[in-house]
């Protein structure tokens, strides 16, 4: 007899995975960080594993609208498969900060509209938007700075991270920092900034941790490299 190929997995029966894999303890801790899910992210990848890549699933997972979804969704998709417009709407309906951070980080980065979108986004009025762009920018800054204006993106930072909304202002900083461990060049003008706007420098760190005050960040990676 003849293989039968089986039924493709509906986002329907993926929602109902997740939510046998929700954990009240979960959900209350990622809720004081603005993630509406609860479900243990180690648990969720084990899902997306299982599931492989499924471009048409992942579109249906992620017009569900639910965040667990959404994140299985950016795992199981192929992130050359989407346009430009839908990266764009994409994101600006991620609404969560872990949906926003996966969407560029696992899906955006690796599309072939990513510079046009880091163009684009970094100079949006929306700061949530915008940090996007900053993110792709950092990711530039660290792998392929050829054609970036440092000194300018210097001055950029210099001039508006210290008033930035905080998604923003922690895009701006992150960049702030690659600079200064990437590019000797630039590297003390980097710290003084940083030490001017002192953005981050009182933010919690536990023991082990480093800072993301960008002097305190510069300082520890640069030991590391020379290490």
């Amino acid at each position: 007899m003849p293989a039968t190929t089986p039924p493709a997995t509906t986002a329907a029966e993926v929602l109902a995975e997740l939510a046998e894999l929700e954990d009240p303890k979960i959900r209350r801790v990622n809720e004081r960080h603005g993630d509406d899910h609860g479900v243990n992210l180690t648990r969720l990848r084990a899902v997306a594993k299982r599931l492989g890549r499924q471009q048409d699933l992942a579109v249906g997972l992620w017009e569900t609208g639910d965040t667990a979804a959404r994140l299985v969704a950016l795992l199981v998709c192929r992130p050359r498969a989407f346009g430009r417009g839908e990266l764009d709407a994409m994101l600006r309906g991620a609404r969560t900060p872990k949906v926003h951070d996966w969407l560029v980080n696992y899906v955006v980065k690796k599309s072939p509209h990513a510079e046009e979108l880091r163009l684009a986004w970094s100079a949006d009025p929306d700061p949530v938007v915008a940090s996007a762009g900053w993110a792709l920018t950092t990711d530039r800054v660290g792998r392929r700075p050829e054609g970036l204006d440092l000194s300018a993106l210097l001055d950029t930072v210099e001039a508006r991270m210290k008033d930035a909304p905080d998604r923003l202002q922690w895009a701006m900083n992150e960049c702030l920092a690659r600079i200064g461990i990437d590019h000797p060049a630039y590297r003390e003008r980097a710290v003084g900034i940083g030490e001017r706007l002192e953005v981050l420098k009182d933010y919690p760190t536990p023991p082990g941790c480093t800072s993301p005050f960008a002097p305190a960040w510069i300082a520890e990676m640069v030991r590391r490299q020379e290490d």
